[in-house]
């Protein structure tokens, strides 16, 4: 059934049906050998001496060709359905050992138990991107799935206050809140106090990284998934990849302008930027990630040498063929998957 936007526009919402079609073609076209994507793909693209990977290149073209809209050229109600959408065809069905849902502080969260999990007390809390204003936590739900699966820890994914309903510090304030309360709780997640860590992408890894800044010893780990880190940021892969890319220059703006305005809020404010942050040395140890074809990439990668300056013990890993996103295509390809299960490996390694 169609529906009405909060202002009124046309919205087509995709049915159930519709879209496990649309996931099966999706998964289907992907899973070709990446020599038959590259084909199938056109010239090979390049940029600031990366090539981007065929699988990453022949989603794009499809995306361009389907006609669909960007999430930032609709209403924001109609963009929530559509980045969900996205998410739901682009993550296909994950298997798991088992899912149960939660409220902290008023916010849905949800706990993945993974199969064969190490049994030791790991916990990962997890907090997704989206700009501040899209997701949730069935937007990021085959991704968590997929990670606690491949890692054999538990994964809790937390949601928090979304803009432009409730704008900064509410998405900030509510991760704090939320890690401290599972931290106190541990018990109840089947977590070991001691052995709680907190990851999140893009804005979900801008939560993590301010809740591994605020809370010290409290977090054991930190997994910075292509994280915004500075929302006055003017670099050089923010100027070259903010077009073509997935993650535009708009949605960026719209994310800033509707979470943090300019006029109300300093960039440089270490809770929104948390690459103007003091760094003490009880912030817990990171692994950064980032892509290649990102516009946020030179910030996150910026944000692993000040912590690394810091004392603190960082990886850093720059998936140089893929682009903003990749964390949420586990459903099929090659490439993001691969990478996603690489940070799985991470995440088991250090709470596993």
């Amino acid at each position: 059934m169609p529906s009405i936007s909060a202002i009124g526009r046309y919205v087509p919402v995709i049915g159930p049906a519709a879209v496990i079609a649309k996931s099966l073609a999706f998964q289907a076209t992907m899973s070709l050998p990446l020599s038959v994507q590259r084909r199938i793909s056109g010239p090979v693209i390049e940029g600031d001496g990366q090539v981007l990977a065929a699988d990453t290149q022949l989603m794009l073209m499809l995306k361009k060709i389907s006609g669909e809209p960007s999430v930032e050229d609709l209403p924001i109600p109609a963009g929530r359905i559509g980045m969900a959408r996205q998410a739901e065809i682009a993550g296909g069905v994950q298997p798991i050992g088992s899912t149960t849902d939660h409220w902290i502080n008023g916010q849905k969260a949800r706990l993945y138990v993974p199969t064969n999990e190490s049994g030791n007390g790991g916990l990962l809390v997890f907090f997704h991107g989206g700009g501040f204003v899209y997701g949730d936590v069935q937007s990021h739900d085959p991704a968590c799935r997929f990670l606690a699966e491949e890692s054999g820890v538990r994964i809790l994914s937390v949601s928090y206050r979304l803009a432009p309903e409730h704008t900064f510090p509410a998405a900030y304030d509510d991760a704090i809140v939320a890690f401290k309360h599972i931290v106190e709780h541990a018990d109840e997640y089947g977590a070991d106090p001691k052995r709680i860590g907190v990851g999140g992408d893009s804005a979900g890894g801008n939560l993590a990284a301010g809740v591994a800044l605020a809370v010290g010893r409290k977090c054991a780990f930190q997994l910075l998934i292509y994280p915004v880190v500075d929302f006055g940021s003017t670099t050089a892969s923010r100027a070259m990849f903010g077009e073509g890319f997935y993650l535009t220059k708009k949605f960026m703006d719209l994310a800033h302008d509707t979470y943090a305005p300019a006029d109300l809020v300093a960039s440089n404010d270490p809770r929104l930027s948390p690459l103007f942050a003091t760094v003490r040395k009880t912030t817990a140890p990171a692994f950064v990630a980032t892509a290649g074809f990102d516009p946020l990439r030179d910030e996150g990668e910026a944000y692993a040498a000040k912590l690394a300056a810091a004392g603190i013990d960082v990886d850093l890993e720059r998936y140089e063929g893929l682009i903003h996103g990749f964390f949420n295509i586990v459903g099929s390809g090659h490439t993001a998957r691969a990478a996603v299960r690489e940070l799985a490996g991470v995440v088991a390694l250090r709470l596993g």
